[in-house]
């Protein structure tokens, strides 16, 4: 008699391996998602900037309606973001998604009237009324 086809124990071994495989696919997939919302959110607060400079010009040179200008706040909304200005300076900063330095701490992607946008440890951009508080890093 002739053996054909597999056994029970060969087939639970095979569904097994596909599991462990299938998971390691979906943690990845996840990561890509992660990386691909924060991606979305760094794009939307850069553009914040561009956004925040036309109403500089239009504002009598002010930053002060950069936060309620309606592009921005649009921008704003998207990205989960928060934001404060003042007259000479304004800053904006949301949290990302995927931990990249790996500390399980929440990071920020943070863009400022200075120029800069950069990821930072934790919430920088408070509501004060100190120009000094709406910067980067």
């Amino acid at each position: 008699m002739t053996k054909r086809g597999f056994t029970l124990i060969e087939l639970l071994v095979v569904i097994a391996i596909i599991g462990i495989l299938a998971s390691v696919v979906l943690a990845s997939l996840n990561s890509a998602r992660d990386k691909g919302e924060d991606a979305a959110t760094k794009s939307n607060l850069n553009n914040i900037r561009a956004q925040a400079e036309i109403v500089y010009d239009d504002d009598s040179r002010s930053y002060a309606a950069v936060c309620s200008d309606t592009n921005v706040a649009r921008a704003i909304t998207e990205a989960g973001a928060a934001c404060a200005d003042t007259d000479a300076a304004w800053a904006a900063e949301a949290p990302l998604n995927a931990d990249a330095d790996g500390d399980g701490n929440v990071d920020y992607y943070c863009v400022d009237s200075t120029g800069n946008s950069t990821e930072v440890e934790g919430a920088t951009t408070s509501a004060g009324t100190d120009d000094s508080d709406l910067v980067c890093g």
